[in-house]
């Protein structure tokens, strides 16, 4: 379950570093996606987090 959430805690950060940089060279549109997709996986990583 560790490992699970290490992996998703990696994306997340991962996916939240590479939206602020779509969102301010490519469009708006594209980054405020790949930012709330990453800010999905966080909330997934949260809930297994209480689960346990």
């Amino acid at each position: 379950m560790l490992k699970l959430r290490n992996i998703l805690n990696i994306l997340f950060m991962l996916g939240a570093i590479l939206g602020i940089i779509l969102y301010f060279t490519v469009g708006h549109t594209l980054g405020t996606y790949v930012i709330l997709t990453a800010i999905g996986v966080k909330f997934i990583e949260c809930c297994l987090r209480l689960i346990k």
